[in-house]
């Protein structure tokens, strides 16, 4: 069968479509793109975006997605030829791709996590892991305050931020809330509720604002795990597959949880894909029942060769490494520029392997950064559990004009904003 490609799409313009978001999808969201610059995205490559009047941006934002670059070769080669060949699977029969995606994401986890379920967004990611802590009588969730595992309501009960939560509750009983980074305060929780708990935990937490905790807390929260009898979940969905400079968060400390939620990066920035890796014995349910926990599109065809061109990309590139050695350039960079414009009004310049972090003193500068980024040609992140922090997340596959471009657009959007920054009289 002979396919014609379809004739190109005639877009609205900025305006109309401003009409249509208001009309068709959110008004709220309309405001936010007029907020940022109204600009239209219509292409993207490796580290940029371009808008329908032509202008690139280069892209540090996308919430951690982008590892390996828009539309990276490897990961389009395997998601064109399947799209060709056979994209939506009919679960019946057995389908090579998702059992090669499985085989490659086990090849570079943690070891023992040799189990994979697959899902289409982080979020169900999250569902999966509380589901499979309940077939093992794991029915008391913890989760960290600031903690981001997602929107659904299951997801949402877990995401340390009552802003989210409030309009939605009542939400999941028997879910409890500890200080990231504090040990202790989870062993006391731990200790009331023993061979009954479920600990949810982010190696750096990104929405809260790339939240660093003390050397050893990974290990120590394992080690209550153990003790206590619960379960560990580490959600890897923003910082895993070599965000921080290692394939995982956990390899900092030689951590291996029960589950290993995987997302974002493994889409290699094309195909939406998600993956909770487990145990065989915490996945034992599954094992027996194939329909115990199922969904229309878990292990698309389409969506798996996405994540092995994801997988192959990082490899292949050592995107790993260059994660790791660009972020500690920038982190120097960006912490010299920014608290050289801002001073005082910059509390700290954080950040590992490609995850940044710059949190001010008080609300304002961050937002007012993040829109003269846009203006000077960068995308950057806010942070969704602080308003106090503007985060970049860029790609592995930044090059020398792509740091430059980065370095001097930092520069001249914080000379701009310092020289307009008032201190409130009494701090934050």
């Amino acid at each position: 069968m002979t396919i014609t490609p379809p004739a190109p799409d005639v877009l609205p313009d900025r305006h109309a479509l401003g009409r249509l978001y208001r009309t068709r999808l959110s008004k709220g969201r309309a405001t936010l793109g007029e907020l940022f610059g109204g600009h239209v995205e219509v292409a993207s490559e490796g580290a940029h975006v371009t808008t329908a009047d032509g202008r690139r941006f280069l892209n540090c934002g996308g919430y951690g997605v982008f590892l390996t670059g828009a539309r990276h070769p490897a990961v389009v080669r395997r998601v064109a030829a399947q799209l060709h060949t056979h994209p939506i699977a009919t679960r019946l029969f057995l389908e090579p791709q998702a059992a090669l995606a499985a085989d490659a994401l086990v090849s570079v986890a943690p070891q023992g996590l040799t189990r994979t379920h697959f899902a289409g967004s982080g979020a169900e990611a999250v569902e999966t892991a509380i589901k499979l802590a309940r077939t093992r009588g794991r029915t008391r969730l913890v989760a960290t305050d600031g903690g981001y595992h997602g929107k659904t309501m299951g997801a949402l009960t877990l995401t340390g931020k009552s802003l989210f939560q409030d309009p939605f509750r009542p939400l999941l009983p028997d879910t409890t809330h500890v200080p990231y980074g504090d040990a202790e305060a989870l062993r006391d929780v731990l200790a009331r509720i023993p061979g009954e708990g479920c600990v949810f935990v982010e190696p750096v937490q990104g929405e809260a604002g790339v939240v660093i905790p003390p050397s050893g807390y990974l290990t120590q929260v394992a080690a209550l795990c153990r003790e206590f009898g619960a379960l560990l979940v580490l959600d890897e969905i923003q910082t895993g597959l070599g965000r921080l400079g290692t394939w995982w968060g956990a390899d900092a400390e030689g951590v291996v949880p029960d589950m290993l939620l995987v997302g974002k990066g493994l889409s290699g920035g094309v195909v939406p894909v998600s993956a909770v890796l487990a145990t065989p014995e915490t996945f034992a349910a599954f094992d027996r029942d194939p329909y115990l926990h199922t969904s229309t599109f878990s292990g698309a065809p389409l969506a798996m060769a996405a994540a092995r061109g994801a997988i192959e990309a990082i490899r292949g590139d050592d995107l790993v490494t260059r994660a790791r050695d660009l972020g500690a350039r920038l982190l120097t960079d960006l912490r010299a520029i920014v608290t050289g414009h801002f001073g005082a009004a910059v509390r700290e310049v954080r950040g590992r392997g490609l995850m940044l972090g710059i949190e001010f003193a008080e609300p304002g500068p961050a937002g007012d950064l993040l829109i003269e980024l846009i203006q000077h040609g960068v995308i950057a992140n806010h942070s969704l559990n602080s308003h106090l922090v503007l985060r970049l997340t860029p790609p592995a596959v930044l090059d020398g004009a792509d740091l430059d471009l980065l370095r001097e657009a930092m520069d001249r959007a914080c000379r701009i904003q310092a020289a307009r920054y008032t201190p409130t009289p009494g701090g934050a």
